[in-house]
């Protein structure tokens, strides 16, 4: 699983931060948009935890701070539900363009409400699912609704809403009044899952059932036992998502990972093998038992899916530099453990190098850092150290290489 921090604009022109999630294989099975609860943010317990084990079990999610709210532009009092909703828009729109269109919108209290409406709205959207979600958007206005005359002749007014002081101006108070239940489900005609717990302090479980009523076939509930509002327990948000998967699979086709088994190339034993999976950087990597991914970071032009070539360099010097180490040190029976290897690459100016035959140019400096728990005597350390540059992997990058390229035109 890999975490990509993303920014996209919206159409006020405020950029919104988010996280995007995606799992291990080469493409998700399918990807998704989370829609977090009001004024909780992307990197709530709900909206992490769901997205990351989401990712796990092969689907991708984007969550992203609505306009306002933790790392996204913008004044969360100018915000309202309908800001969300094109907010939700504008997402689906960025992430159609730089990955693929969403088929699933996730959506946790208000964010639930929200993802009922955004899911009639975006065409790419072939389910929905709500968590702890109100029936209507007008649910929230008993937060703060000892503030409303106030809200109404100040413009603006700070409520504190779950420990938070927030922002409520009068374009959410007015806006919320503006999404009665008909409105908000009216026409829903796309797969539904309704997660809910009967325990639910904040947003009462018969809101679920006004959804389930309201809404057409197919629908589904799942009642969350023993679960809070904000599902703080990892149990609660790992079990949304494996049985979001398991009910997604009815639904879209998300049965297997896009890179099926046959597709997988055969790679003889003790070669190795590199395809291309985009027009950019990101690289397949095969051996005959094993793969991976190679990439580039997002400032340099790639998608920061995988290590980079020279990371995955260090890695191969650094495993087998603690490889070695280690079976020096059960021969010798050294009292260490826990031995890490930290490596960094860089090019210096030849003249720096005071251990360097040219003088002329650049060269390519390899710093490498071993550390251990545990006491040796200094002649012990020292003899580690020349173990360490006897490691097969050193001593092929110190030698006398040569690479024999050949070019071969396939169909």
């Amino acid at each position: 699983m890999s975490r990509i921090r993303v920014e996209f604009p919206n159409r006020l022109g405020h950029k919104l931060a988010g996280a995007l999630e995606l799992p291990t294989e080469v493409q998700p099975r399918a990807m998704a948009i989370f829609a977090h609860c009001f004024t909780c943010g992307k990197d709530g317990v709900a909206s992490s935890r769901i997205s990351r084990a989401l990712a796990e079990q092969g689907i991708g999610v984007l969550r992203f701070d609505f306009t306002g709210l933790g790392g996204s532009d913008g004044d969360f009092g100018d915000t309202s539900f309908s800001t969300n909703l094109a907010d939700l828009a504008d997402a689906a729109e960025w992430l159609t363009r730089e990955y693929q269109a969403p088929r699933l919108i996730i959506g946790h209290s208000l964010g639930g409400a929200a993802a009922l409406v955004a899911g009639k709205l975006i065409d790419s959207i072939e389910a929905i699912v709500t968590i702890a979600a109100p029936a209507t958007p007008q649910h929230v206005k008993h937060l703060f609704a000892h503030r409303t005359q106030d809200i109404r002749a100040q413009g603006q007014v700070k409520v504190d809403i779950g420990g938070r002081a927030v922002n409520i101006g009068t374009d959410m108070l007015e806006d919320l009044e503006q999404w009665p239940l008909d409105k908000t489900l009216d026409g829903l005609d796309k797969p539904l899952l309704i997660f809910h717990s009967p325990v639910d302090q904040l947003v009462n479980v018969a809101e679920a059932a006004k959804i389930y009523q309201a809404a057409q076939h197919p629908k589904s509930f799942i009642s969350l036992e023993n679960a809070d509002h904000l599902l703080t327990k990892a149990a609660d948000a790992d079990y949304v998502a494996l049985t979001l998967t398991a009910w997604a699979s009815r639904y879209l086709d998300v049965s297997s990972p896009q890179l099926q088994s046959q597709d997988r190339p055969t790679v003889a034993p003790g070669e190795v093998l590199v395809t291309e999976h985009d027009a950019a950087f990101l690289r397949g990597l095969y051996s005959a038992d094993h793969q991976w991914l190679a990439d580039e970071p997002q400032d340099k032009g790639g998608s920061n899916l995988g290590p980079s070539p020279y990371e995955l360099l260090l890695m191969s010097l650094g495993a087998c530099t603690s490889m070695t180490l280690r079976l020096y040190a059960n021969h010798k029976q050294l009292p260490i453990k826990n031995i890490q290897v930290a490596l960094s690459h860089k090019r210096i100016h030849a003249e720096d190098c005071a251990d360097c035959e040219t003088k002329h140019g650049r060269v390519d400096e390899i710093e490498r850092i071993i550390t251990y728990q545990g006491q040796l005597t200094e002649e012990q350390q020292q003899r580690l150290l020349q173990i360490a540059d006897k490691c097969p992997v050193h001593k092929t990058l110190e030698g006398n290489i040569k690479v024999r390229t050949r070019a071969q035109a396939k169909g």
